[in-house]
């Protein structure tokens, strides 16, 4: 019984990643048209939820409340919010030292194709990773495990982005899968680290003009580039990889971590072991019945 429920919970990891490829491949297919392209993605990140809603609910018949509609507006704009705020301190800090410089303006047709590609990317990477895979961890082994797991395996995915390096992947893993692992412990819900995914990765690349994880520099609302010491600019990896946005989002997860266990989020690996020992002797209970 274990066995196939973990096999079900990485069939939908990886169908949640395929879908999310496919989407994202439409947006860019049709992104000559910004409108159209930000209404693909958008509308894209919103079948992908639905669909993971019912792949969850028919494989583990269980009312799917991390994607529950009631009260879903308020953290995913919260998440949107800080997430555009924390990336301009950010790149405000490594602007002030001299390495971001805003060289024209883009446009809002820009901004609109990467509002669809980045809704994609966010709604998709959430459900995967934070959705299932955190998932699969925590019940197993806790949620520092589950921590770890997960945020170790998002920041290895990016070694496959172009100019990846191993400390990009690492960045990677301590700010994204770090924060918005915490961002779902801290409310056992997935609207907010998909805002606050999303939040970031708009600002990085459908504001500021930034590489995004070492991908080509997108034009935004602005067109900027970055130079001067790697530790500072990340690099041709983006600003992801300088040395002000790892300590900036790793402040936050601190913060998000502190306020989790104050809440009571915490499954512990004696916890989970004691729970599913409680689990197989109702099973037990219920079969000799």
């Amino acid at each position: 019984m274990r066995l196939t429920r973990l096999l079900i919970q990485l069939g939908q990891f990886v169908v949640v990643q395929v879908v999310g490829l496919a989407a994202g491949l439409g947006v860019v297919a049709v992104g000559g048209n910004p409108a159209l392209a930000m209404l693909v993605g958008v509308a894209s990140a919103v079948a992908g939820v639905l669909a993971y809603a019912w792949l969850v609910r028919i494989t583990e018949r269980r009312a799917v409340t991390e994607v529950a509609v009631r009260g879903s507006v308020p953290p995913l704009v919260a998440g949107v919010a800080f997430g555009v705020v924390l990336f301009a301190i950010v790149i405000g800090i490594v602007a002030s030292f001299g390495g971001y410089h805003v060289v024209g303006m883009g446009s809002g047709s820009a901004l609109a194709v990467q509002v669809g590609v980045m809704a994609v990317a966010a709604t998709t990477e959430e459900l995967a990773f934070r959705g299932v895979l955190f998932r699969i961890i925590e019940e197993r082994a806790g949620t520092w495990a589950a921590l770890v797991g997960s945020s170790a395996l998002f920041g290895a995915l990016h070694l496959i982005n172009p100019e990846a390096t191993l400390w990009g992947a690492f960045a990677i893993a301590v700010e994204a899968g770090g924060m918005l692992g915490a961002a779902y412990v801290v409310t056992r819900s997935l609207w907010l680290p998909i805002g606050l995914h999303f939040g970031w990765n708009i600002a990085e690349s459908g504001i500021f003009g930034t590489v995004v994880s070492g991908s080509t520099a997108s034009s935004g609302l602005l067109e900027g580039v970055t130079s001067g010491p790697t530790l500072l600019t990340g690099g041709a990896f983006g600003p992801e990889a300088g040395l002000p946005a790892v300590l900036g989002c790793l402040v936050v997860t601190t913060v998000l971590l502190l306020v989790a266990r104050g809440r009571g989020r915490f499954a512990t690996f004696r916890s989970v072991r004691q729970q599913a020992r409680a689990d197989r002797f109702a099973r037990n209970a219920s079969l000799a019945r």
